[in-house]
């Protein structure tokens, strides 16, 4: 069987712009136009692909078709350019996590001819959308690749535990014991992150459950900790400054944390990205 091209860019813009209604004005049609392509590709695919609510959300079958059309669109594109066609921007849809994005990221998608639609998440989990076939590509930590993609090492992060002067006199003024840890607001990204817990357990022997700000903001992160909100791991570029002004202070400075960065592509499109997969793994070396 083959798909219909029609059908597919809408459920793509459907899922990506979250209404039926959007995906019309964006496609220049109704939005009876869009229902009747929806429902065919259901008919013909004998699974529903739209979660019909505000907003609309794929299905697991949904979510893959619709990655199977940016990946075409992406390789219809890339042979376009190779032809010396005019070829307009594909997109492209990236998981990344928050703190890449705030400090080395960024750069790497100047210059490219792509449209981004960029998912947040952990890097411990961010290879779990690449496995689902949400995204074609992810920066992860994860050195295993992701079944039918490339992984490519990219470095590390480090990550420094900091606090204000203030907080520090206020928790640690015995030093970094164990009863201060467990006492002592921490900060916390979200649910998922771990980082604290991690550095906390390798750091005292044991895990601890201390009480537990969760600001999710890379800046906000350390906004939190130079207002003395409670202490957290902050990427060291985006720390640099404060730590010189005096702001905030590295708690262990001998023990900083190294988050290994991978850059995982779907094999599919790999050669349509090659010159983004360049400039990541550039952007990455120029962080060290």
């Amino acid at each position: 069987m083959s798909f219909d091209p029609s059908q597919l860019t809408a459920l793509a813009t459907v899922l990506r712009l979250g209404s039926f209604e959007a995906a019309a004005r964006a496609l220049h049609v109704t939005p009876s136009a869009i229902s009747q392509r929806i429902k065919a590709l259901e008919e013909s695919i004998g699974a529903a692909l739209v979660i019909r609510a505000s907003p609309c959300s794929a299905t697991p079958t949904g979510a893959r078709l619709a990655r199977h059309a940016a990946d075409v669109a992406l390789l219809d594109a890339a042979l376009l350019r190779e032809l010396s066609l005019p070829a307009p921007p594909a997109r492209l849809r990236i998981a990344v996590n928050a703190d890449s994005l705030a400090t080395w990221f960024l750069p790497a998608l100047s210059g490219q001819d792509l449209l981004y639609d960029i998912v947040l998440d952990d890097e411990a989990h961010s290879a779990a959308w690449l496995r689902r076939g949400e995204v074609s590509a992810a920066i992860t930590a994860h050195a295993r690749a992701v079944q039918g993609c490339d992984a490519t090492p990219l470095g590390h992060l480090r990550y420094l535990a900091t606090c204000a002067p203030g907080f520090y006199a206020r928790h640690f003024a015995q030093g970094l014991t164990r009863a201060a840890f467990a006492h002592a607001p921490m900060l916390q990204f979200n649910e998922k992150d771990m980082h604290q817990h991690d550095w906390l357990q390798a750091r005292c022997g044991e895990a601890l459950s201390p009480p537990v700000h969760r600001v999710p903001s890379s800046q906000g992160f350390v906004d939190a900790a130079r207002l003395g909100l409670g202490w957290g791991l902050n990427p060291e570029p985006l720390v640099r400054k404060a730590l010189a002004e005096g702001t905030l202070i590295a708690m262990a400075p001998e023990a900083p944390r190294d988050v290994p960065l991978y850059w995982q592509v779907n094999r599919l499109v790999s050669g349509a990205i090659r010159e983004l997969s360049d400039a990541v793994r550039a952007a990455a070396r120029a962080l060290r």
